[in-house]
């Protein structure tokens, strides 16, 4: 996985001039540089205790300037307590296991609640080829961006109240803008917006109208476009011909949910919901997979997924080089491939794939 930082470009001096070289911001800090942050955690549900004492033993081990305020929430409550929601807006950054949703009987998902409180409205999740596991498909990296709070099926075909088609756009641009920046900064070179316009002609019109508005001041990236149906039919048959893909709500669930399958399955691939002011960490996809009870009782969680989200966790907190050392040791033991859960092939404990984590640290 590429390191995803913002580097910020220098003008070339010659030595004649001998003017200082300075940055205005900086994104590239030592080990060690700045105060350490609080982090707001949230161990969740099911095999979420196990994942994220595994993200708290490697920050320990490798001294990560970062503390933890944690939190006991859980998915059958009707709301996040405010004292939870207050830590986050405080701390700015909450990393997260999963939250069980209850299925039926009208209560809302604590996931969603989340997002939309906090105004979350880019989920990212980065679908990539980890080396030394097996795939059906080689040379993927897919980073799918998908709008996060708006309703997908809410009033979309007419105007229920003056300004409800214009609300839709509004978060159409700034997630198509978004897109763009990432692709931008991270030096992507295709922007694919998936949609449903043949169908979904009010609001999905407007969501291509504002990604190829965006597109047009990007001229460096591809920008292309893709129904629904026909993504899904060619992630699975011919998934490296994805870069970025942004989408709307409920198609960027499945489009990231079926490359996270195709790339090497959930237990691997990390995420993030990020908005103006906040960012919550979590398995990228399914996350509102709490695991099987099986998998608790015999503590064989997969914790890779997490690991590597707060490994992006770290450069959002502009310390790439202890996300750089975690990246490097996630992908260690994989690629050795001694220490591997059931879902990748091994039998190993959560405990087990944390200490050879541990381990490879450098």
């Amino acid at each position: 996985m590429a390191r995803r930082q913002i580097i910020p470009l220098l003008n070339q001096l010659t030595s004649s001039t001998r003017l200082p070289l300075t940055r205005s911001v900086t994104y590239m800090p030592r080990p060690g540089d700045g105060a350490p942050r609080a982090v707001t955690l949230i161990p969740g549900d099911g095999v979420g205790p196990l994942v994220t004492n595994a993200v708290e033993q490697v920050m320990e081990a490798m001294h990560a300037p970062v503390f933890f305020e944690k939190y006991d929430v859980h998915g059958d409550l009707s709301r996040v307590p405010q004292e939870v929601i207050e830590s986050i807006k405080k701390n700015k950054v909450c990393l997260k296991g999963g939250l069980r949703t209850p299925v039926g009987g009208g209560v809302s998902s604590l996931n969603v609640q989340l997002r939309k409180e906090l105004d979350l409205y880019a989920s990212l999740v980065n679908c990539f080829n980890l080396p030394g596991l097996p795939t059906r498909h080689e040379n993927v990296d897919i980073v799918v961006i998908r709008e996060n709070t708006e309703g997908e099926y809410s009033g979309l075909e007419h105007e229920v109240v003056p300004g409800v088609v214009e609300s839709l756009k509004f978060c159409s641009e700034r997630i198509a803008k978004y897109a763009f920046e990432y692709a931008y900064l991270n030096n992507r070179k295709t922007v694919t917006a998936v949609h449903k316009a043949n169908i979904m002609k009010l609001a999905d019109g407007l969501f291509l109208e504002s990604c190829r508005e965006i597109a047009t001041k990007y001229p460096s990236i591809k920008y292309n476009e893709v129904i629904v149906d026909n993504c899904c039919m060619q992630l699975v048959s011919k998934p490296e011909q994805f870069d970025v893909m942004v989408t709307p709500n409920l198609y960027g669930n499945l489009v990231a949910n079926t490359a996270a399958g195709i790339a090497g399955g959930t237990g691997v691939m990390p995420g993030g919901n990020v908005g103006a002011d906040h960012a919550v960490f979590e398995q990228g996809a399914s996350a509102g997979n709490v695991g099987k009870d099986k998998i608790v009782q015999q503590k064989k969680a997969n914790p890779v997924a997490l690991l590597l989200s707060s490994a992006m966790m770290l450069r959002h907190l502009q310390f790439p080089s202890f996300a750089d050392r975690l990246e490097t040791a996630v992908k260690r033991v994989i690629s050795e491939g001694k220490y591997r859960t059931k879902d990748l092939g091994g039998d190993s404990s959560t405990q087990e794939v944390v200490d050879a984590v541990i381990a490879n640290l450098n």
